[in-house]
């Protein structure tokens, strides 16, 4: 098994890698009862897969306007697979969900799709390993904001996170992304901005249960809301060490 605590963003490390891999890519559909639709993923084992063998998984979020089809295009997100011995699911979260439950609109409960339904339905028709030590969650702007946001809130499922150019912080942004139709305007409901931001959650992880990385490229929009998420998190470790 792929040892996730010690370094789970191999996937990411893969990205920089040109080895050929013959890794399986499957579109499936899955179920949401929750949003009363099928929903479809894709699903990447490795050439070597076997019924035989638990997997951890790793689980894609993408940004604001994709979908599940995006990830596949990157051939380092195939080729990780064979080159880790892993499972890769790219989840879809809708146009612009930022992987909430809507507390706005009832139709957009893509947390439990993600945290939840997906997980388990990936599950029940794949070996994996089925704990948080075989779980990870990642990705990119809006779903770099999701990953930390699901893998917080539910570190029963998830033991490891990462976020990429991720939205960290929402407050910075309160006309953008159709964020105000997922949570309300912000005028209208400050208390469900500040609740449902990654960097105001930070205290709710508990020590040694939670793997995380987060990069930012430096002229990306959302670079000075990761320099404070980051530093709100190292200074929090700082205060359970002392």
């Amino acid at each position: 098994m792929m040892n996730y605590k010690s370094g789970i963003w191999a996937l990411a490390l893969s990205l920089i890698g040109n080895i050929a891999f013959a890794s399986k890519v499957d579109t499936v559909v899955t179920r949401s009862a929750a949003m009363k639709k099928d929903i479809k993923a894709v699903v990447i084992t490795p050439d070597t897969y076997s019924k035989t063998k638990q997997y951890p998984v790793v689980y894609l979020l993408h940004g604001y306007s994709g979908s599940y089809a995006n990830w596949p295009k990157a051939s380092a997100v195939l080729e990780s697979a064979d080159q880790y011995d892993q499972i890769v699911i790219c989840a879809d979260g809708g146009f612009s969900s930022w992987y909430w439950d809507s507390p706005a609109d009832p139709s957009f409960k893509y947390e439990t799709y993600v945290s939840k339904e997906l997980v388990a339905w990936v599950d029940a028709n794949y070996s994996t390993i089925k704990s948080p030590a075989g779980r990870a969650i990642a990705g990119l702007s809006m779903g770099g904001h999701g990953a930390l946001y699901l893998a917080i809130k539910h570190p029963d499922v998830f033991g490891a996170t990462g976020s990429m150019s991720g939205g960290v912080d929402i407050r910075p942004f309160p006309n953008n992304w159709d964020m105000a139709k997922r949570l309300g305007k912000y005028a209208d409901a400050p208390d469900l901005w500040e609740k449902n931001t990654v960097i105001n959650m930070l205290h709710l992880i508990q020590p040694k249960t939670l793997s995380i990385i987060i990069d930012c490229g430096t002229e990306d929009f959302f670079y000075e809301v990761n320099q404070s998420c980051t530093g709100n998190f190292y200074t929090g470790i700082y205060r359970m060490i002392i």
